[in-house]
């Protein structure tokens, strides 16, 4: 389970396993985590996302779940290293102009340059809902900034969010 360093500064997870039985997944703070942190023991990361994923899939890592906030999640989508996508969406409409993003960073600037993918499955979970979307087979697409973008061959699998 990956964060990044500010969701652990601000909500403290524990991420660990608690409704099913099993160990608890390596736990990864990208940056450094405060010493009396609850997401210790956990192991701390910088640098470079495909760097960062290289060297879990050297720990036998074969898939990650991105847990962090729009930081962590807007850097992962950004450089095309999802896999999946899980949303939630509850019928509560926050407007404003301090509501928190999906994704922080640039947006595309009009409807034809935002990000397009595939929902793969809808669940009503109560009164909420749980969309899965895949991404495009070409990776990011109609994003100017990442125009030369690639999908790069990757060393490890099943890497999603």
């Amino acid at each position: 389970v990956i964060v990044g360093a500010g969701t652990v500064r601000s909500d403290d997870p524990s991420l660990t396993v608690r409704l099913v039985e099993g160990p608890d997944p390596l736990r990864v703070v990208l940056g450094h985590a405060p010493d009396a942190a609850l997401v210790h023991p956990a192991l701390e990361l910088d640098g470079d996302l495909r760097v960062v994923l290289d060297e879990l899939g050297e720990r036998g890592c074969v898939q990650v779940l991105v847990e962090g906030g729009a930081t962590v999640a807007g850097d992962f989508h950004r450089a095309g290293l999802v896999d999946r996508y899980v949303i939630y969406l509850a019928p509560t409409l926050l407007g404003g102009n301090d509501g928190r993003p999906l994704f922080a960073g640039p947006g595309a600037a009009t409807l034809s340059a935002a990000w397009s993918g595939q929902v793969t499955s809808v669940t009503r979970l109560g009164p909420d809902l749980r969309i899965e979307l895949s991404p495009p087979a070409s990776g990011l697409q109609n994003q100017p900034e990442n125009a030369a973008f690639r999908r790069p061959e990757r060393k490890w699998a099943g890497a999603g969010a």
